[in-house]
């Protein structure tokens, strides 16, 4: 018997025991997990500039601050999430009441990726804790310092028993998905996430998977070409363009493509300075091999803007690229970097055609000043979610559900959807006594017709 398999049977022996399952142990777990977090700030900022060079504000604004936000909304609604819910009975049952209970699932996996890795392995461990689970948390090793920090950090406030945080490579990720959980919660690339459905179908594992995609952002004629630019900036330029909802590609009107290339140029100078590989609060790209990777995806079309690299510090300076088509490279590939290709339309119907035909994104984006155009976008294309005049900040909210669609993914997270996800719901009908309706046994004589005017 492995390590992986010693440490599940605790895990189920602690579940079975009943104690996750109380509301108030459940809150203190979350706040313990909150201190725990604050009182390794400095440690973990620190991981993160050495996995990522991440700065402290974005450190903070991606990491640190949305897991606290999510807990914090967790401790806060808990009991009403908790809480057995009502719901109407059919006449045809009556006297009788129904509810719904949502019981916690039991020792679940949560796999997190590299480029947001506190977030990414903390928030959905908070909706499982909320839910009443005991987890597995496998980071990535990609990520090295902050997974030693995540492991250390949960390791020194909590028991195995509880939460068990296992670091390495493939050998672990493939002994932990040969083992039987009950819950799966997986984010990463499309590629690994079909091979963990495919290991969970064996056991009938159901899971979450947070995938990715090329996420397209539209800017059409009568948007304010300026704050288009600027939110495109930051948002495609956040962690070097290392995030999973991230413009993967701009698709503007032709009317307006030359004035949004300029104003993104002036704004990536703006935000990053002249030289942005010298700046030391750009983040760098996460190993060599996608360093490799992306610089041959700068060959596609014609570099308008950056394009500098430098392959001892891992960085590649926001480029922007011109004259691209839907058949180059750069548009075969979810990006995962700091390289925009802008693509130009002049017929949403045509455009919105286009989009439909490639797999379903994770995220899309549409800046414009027509309410009529932004509803047809919104109803003609499949997404995981988006905004309307912004970049990325939808994920940021508690309060709606944060998932892909498609080859994108399935399931969501944060907020009510953490603890739902985490969260099997059973369904109880509760008949009282003093009544019983003899129709429905048997033997039935002419009961078909009473039947059919009931059920009509």
């Amino acid at each position: 018997m492995n390590t992986t398999e010693q440490i599940i049977i605790r895990q189920r022996a602690y579940y079975d025991s009943g104690a996750t399952r109380d509301l108030e142990f459940r809150k203190c777990q979350l706040i313990k997990l909150k201190n725990a977090i604050l009182e390794n700030e400095a440690e973990i900022m620190q991981a993160l500039r050495e996995d990522l060079n991440k700065s402290e504000f974005e450190s903070y604004e991606t990491e640190i601050g949305i897991v606290l936000e999510e807990i914090g909304y967790l401790l806060k609604h808990m009991d009403r999430l908790a809480r057995p819910k009502k719901v109407k009975t059919p006449i045809t049952h009556f006297p009788s009441v129904s509810r719904i209970y949502r019981e916690p699932y039991g020792v679940v996996l949560i796999m997190s990726p590299w480029n947001y890795p506190l977030q990414l392995a903390l928030a959905p461990l908070a909706g499982a804790l909320a839910a009443g689970n005991c987890a597995v948390v496998k980071p990535s090793n990609y990520s090295p310092r902050t997974s030693e920090v995540i492991r250390r950090l949960i390791g020194d406030h909590f028991e195995e028993e509880y939460i068990a945080v296992l670091e390495g490579g493939r050998d672990v990720n493939r002994s932990l998905l040969e083992q039987k959980f009950d819950y799966i919660f997986f984010t990463g690339s499309v590629s690994v996430g079909k091979t963990v459905m495919e290991a969970a179908a064996k056991h009938l594992t159901p899971v979450t998977l947070e995938l990715g995609g090329k996420s397209p952002c539209i800017v059409d004629k009568t948007a304010d070409v300026r704050l288009a630019a600027k939110r495109i900036v930051w948002g495609k330029f956040l962690n070097a363009g290392q995030t999973c909802v991230a413009p993967d590609y701009v698709l503007v009107h032709t009317n307006v493509k030359d004035q949004l290339i300029k104003e993104m140029g002036r704004y990536i100078r703006k935000f990053y300075g002249k030289d942005p590989i010298s700046n030391p609060d750009y983040p760098k790209i996460i190993n060599g091999k996608h360093f490799v990777r992306l610089c041959g995806l700068q060959e596609s079309g014609t570099v308008v803007y950056g394009g500098e690299r430098d392959q001892d510090s891992n960085k590649i300076a926001p480029t922007i690229l011109d004259g691209v088509d839907w058949g180059m490279p750069v548009m075969q590939e979810e990006i995962f970097g700091p390289i925009l290709p802008v693509l130009e339309f002049t017929s949403v119907k045509e455009m919105t055609a286009r989009i439909r035909r490639r797999p379903k994104p994770l995220a899309l984006y549409y800046f414009t000043r027509s309410r009529k155009a932004a509803a047809y976008v919104m109803n003609s294309l499949s997404f995981g979610g988006g905004c309307i005049n912004d970049t990325i900040v939808h994920l940021a909210s508690s309060y709606m559900p944060f998932g892909g669609v498609g080859e994108s993914g399935m399931g969501g997270y944060h907020g009510d959807a953490s603890f739902t996800t985490f969260s099997h719901e059973k369904s109880v009908l509760q008949k009282s006594g003093f009544l019983d309706v003899p129709l429905r046994y048997p033997p039935f004589k002419n009961h078909l017709k009473l039947v059919k005017k009931i059920l009509k």
